[in-house]
């Protein structure tokens, strides 16, 4: 096995559900937590916040809350998709937190999205609240800037009847799986009420501007994960990102010069014949891509790069590869442009240089960058 595989079978060693004892940065922690019921039946505190989140009352086995959370894990510990985990706590089982793994195909791919759940004092009858540990920034219209989640399912968006949560069957997992498919998804501009009216075709260049943002953003979030780590996560972190380094890498430099539209870089399979045989994501011409982008792909990469390294990615001659080829390609550039006859001597080393690099295809043309080490 590969040092890419030895990465890959150190993040999926990282339990998908387990139950730990740690809540202290759990943002609905610090919620009060009504006492038991009283001889009259009534709570003997007030919560401050609307909803009454449940703590203490709780732990009595046999109230019904108690034994629809109890439903709730079994079914998160039974049906977690591979991109999702969970932590659930043994001394607060008002309280969960989950991690997404953006998708491939998306601007959210490789990165990671930390949401911490509390479910109310008369659960199932409310749905739970969710929020986003967002890090001040917005990158999808469903998620604020200040942490909230806007969707159909938790009844904080509007929607028909049959999206909305429903006490008798909605489960958390649900909300999880809604956010993954619904919220990070491959085009999230059109998650914008009135974007897509009068067809998707005229709302493309919004749509793929969009993406280069959400990008931007998805690659500051990995820089806040990887300096300071939800807690309970800190092994998953770290090893999520040694293993998706020189993907995330290699993507920022194939956004940023254009040679694949953000969202539908690919890694290497690790199959080992040197193919990407996830998709066919890179375009034979140059993409259209935005001065702004550029700039803030050019302030993020040595950022990224440093990060990486420091949580222990083995980046060095993939950087190297990744530098050597921008130099080439903006030696080509330029001397295209000044002799446009052709210089056939410049020619024959360029081709030379991307032919050691593997960035010819057998039919002689440029294939972009896509190579992971093993």
């Amino acid at each position: 096995m590969g040092q890419s595989g030895e990465l890959e079978k150190e993040a999926e060693s990282f339990k998908r559900f387990d139950v730990v004892s740690d809540d202290s940065d759990h943002y609905y922690a610090s919620l009060p937590k009504p006492k038991k019921k009283g001889p009259t039946g009534t709570t003997t505190t007030t919560a401050a916040v609307a909803g009454e989140f449940a703590g203490d009352g709780l732990i009595d086995g046999g109230s019904g809350v108690h034994k629809k959370i109890m439903q709730e894990w079994r079914i998160l510990e039974k049906n977690l998709p591979e991109t999702i985990y969970v932590r659930v706590y043994e001394n607060r089982i008002d309280l969960l937190r989950a991690v997404i793994v953006g998708a491939a195909g998306t601007p959210y791919h490789d990165g990671l999205y930390f949401f911490d759940l509390a479910f109310p004092s008369d659960y199932p009858a409310r749905p739970p609240m969710v929020q986003y540990r967002s890090h001040g920034m917005r990158l999808n219209p469903n998620l604020y800037a200040n942490g909230r989640v806007c969707l159909s399912l938790l009844n904080t968006w509007s929607g028909k009847k049959a999206e909305k949560w429903n006490p008798d069957e909605s489960t958390v997992l649900q909300v999880l799986v809604s956010i993954q498919a619904l919220v990070l998804n491959e085009k999230p501009f059109f998650n914008e009420p009135g974007a897509g009216i009068f067809g998707h075709a005229r709302w493309e260049k919004n749509s793929q501007a969009y993406n280069e943002d959400v990008f931007v953003l998805s690659c500051k979030t990995t820089l806040f994960s990887l300096r300071n780590p939800p807690k309970n996560f800190e092994p998953f972190v770290a090893a999520h990102f040694r293993s998706r380094a020189n993907a995330i890498i290699a993507a920022c430099w194939a956004y940023a010069t254009g040679r694949v539209t953000v969202g539908y870089y690919y890694r290497d399979d690790g199959d080992g014949d040197g193919d990407d045989d996830s998709a066919a994501s890179c375009s034979s011409s140059k993409v259209d891509v935005s001065r702004r982008f550029k700039g803030s792909m050019e302030a993020l990469y040595p950022q990224l790069v440093a990060a990486l390294k420091k949580n222990g990615a083995s980046l060095g001659s993939f950087v190297e590869q990744l530098k050597l080829e921008k130099e080439t390609t903006s030696f080509e550039a330029k001397t295209a442009e000044g002799n446009k006859g052709g210089n056939v001597i410049a020619k024959k080393v360029i081709g030379r240089i991307k032919s050691i690099l593997g960035l010819k295809k057998k039919n002689g043309t440029t294939g972009t960058v896509a190579a992971v080490s093993n």
